[in-house]
């Protein structure tokens, strides 16, 4: 019989045990900053599925997609290189390698008819972070983490297309795919920041030239604002009308990738033009707080974020983080901003039945009943670079950089086009073959099924 006696002892255990396993961190200890982090990677892994039978080797369950899975490795690396961490190199390597594909370009067989230029990019700045943070180079016969990046970089700027608005990618890949007609800003603004990035650790001039020439497109059609101090970055624009009707929503993650790129480009070039581009968008970014709290301002304040709206603030905590540590300027305000987000997404990872599952409104007092894998890394991250001026800039190949590339990498195979598939020739009497084979092999199932 269970007493009123047993119903409060039970209440009291669980009690305990929330708060024994809630997150909690003190900004001036190491120690708390590793514990908490440790926790909330429990819970993001609560989603990997690659490591399950019947799994998918750096995969996280539905309905999490596959740039998203580009993002938490990237995540990964970040708790390996702040916290010191080991643990989960092996599983965060096999990943990020496996899902490379048989090109070594981040367009594997799974995703060859579906991912957008923005799907790929987040695999690309996962890679670019390992080759610039020195995390364990796969073997000799696998690619390298530069080698990743560049064949992302070099793949994506062959679509580069000028047949509409001057220029520009595409959000889509492949024709098929709906989202083909718009040029959006986290395409261009991923192959811009990926162009900063190479520059600085290769010191190839070409990738500056680059990253200008995305950066300047994406001002002539008014993608960004290029203002003291008010600098934005929009969502995109459809081709139509030569994408002169700007969708201005601004999200978090946009905002980071020019926010950072502008960073590395100031680092390496040392010209007042880009510092000053850092510094504005910098102190644009406010809108994206409230109170000091960051917060996904187009869809968060109603609830209504997606599931991919839901991860942003993590990648934007981690341009942040690299901005503060490459240009000085911009280190008291950011680090006064992450700092008070830290503690406050800390407080919202207390919920669910393991006690430190993290929600999405860090404004609430506790954890607000969101859960997912994206409120897991939003937290991880900007807990994770409240720290991130203890740690060394980001290395690069006269710096330390151990990782190895090349200028042609993703380029010696036929280059992923945005046309059409185009079927002539012996790929048509290929196509009839393959027709007919499977029409007979529809004839036997039917005969089969009604015997």
């Amino acid at each position: 019989m269970v007493t009123v006696k047993h119903l409060l002892l039970n209440l009291l255990a669980a009690k305990l045990f929330h708060l024994a396993n809630a997150v909690y961190i003190d900004l001036s200890n190491k120690t708390s900053i590793d514990h908490a982090a440790a926790l909330i990677v429990q819970g993001t892994l609560d989603y990997y599925e690659g490591d399950r039978k019947g799994g998918t080797i750096g995969m996280f369950q539905e309905p999490y997609y596959w740039w998203e899975a580009g993002g938490v490795w990237g995540s990964m690396i970040d708790y390996w290189f702040i916290t010191g961490n080991d643990t989960y190199v092996n599983m965060t390597q096999q990943a990020l390698v496996y899902q490379a594909g048989d090109d070594w370009n981040y367009i594997p067989l799974n995703q060859s008819t579906v991912e957008g230029n923005d799907d790929q990019a987040f695999w690309g700045i996962a890679a670019i972070s390992a080759a610039e943070r020195n995390f364990p180079n796969p073997g000799s016969k696998e690619p390298q983490w530069l080698y990743l990046a560049q064949a992302v970089f070099n793949t994506m700027a062959s679509r580069w297309d000028t047949q509409s608005c001057g220029g520009g990618l595409r959000w889509q890949i492949f024709s098929w795919n709906n989202g083909y007609d718009y040029k959006n800003s986290v395409s261009n603004a991923a192959l811009f920041h990926i162009a900063a990035r190479l520059a600085r650790y290769t010191g190839n001039q070409t990738y500056v030239d680059w990253a200008v020439k995305v950066f300047d497109w994406m001002e002539s059609i008014n993608l960004i604002t290029v203002e003291d101090p008010w600098s934005f970055v929009y969502d995109g624009a459809e081709i139509t009308n030569n994408c002169s009707d700007i969708v201005k929503y601004q999200w978090t993650y946009n905002q980071g990738l020019v926010l950072a790129g502008c960073a590395y480009l100031a680092a390496y070039t040392n010209e007042t033009l880009w510092t000053n581009r850092t510094m504005w968008y910098m102190e644009s970014s406010q809108v994206f707080f409230n109170n000091s709290v960051l917060y996904e301002a187009a869809c968060q304040s109603n609830y209504h974020c997606n599931n991919d709206q839901r991860s942003f603030r993590a990648y934007f905590a981690r341009f942040m983080g690299l901005t503060a540590q490459l240009v000085p300027e911009t280190q008291n305000q950011i680090m006064s901003w992450m700092n008070t987000s830290a503690l406050a997404a800390a407080q919202s990872c207390s919920g669910g039945t393991d006690g430190h599952t993290c929600g999405i409104n860090w404004s609430y007092d506790g954890w607000d009943g969101w859960y997912g894998l994206g409120e897991q890394i939003d937290a991880l991250e900007v807990i994770l670079n409240s720290q991130i001026l203890s740690k060394d800039k980001p290395y690069t190949h006269d710096t330390g950089g151990t990782s190895t590339g090349s200028g042609d990498a993703g380029s010696k195979t036929t280059a992923t086009n945005v046309a059409p598939l185009n079927i002539t020739g012996k790929d048509k009497a290929g196509a009839g073959v393959l027709t007919a084979v499977l029409g007979l092999s529809l004839v036997i199932s039917s005969i089969w099924l009604m015997l």
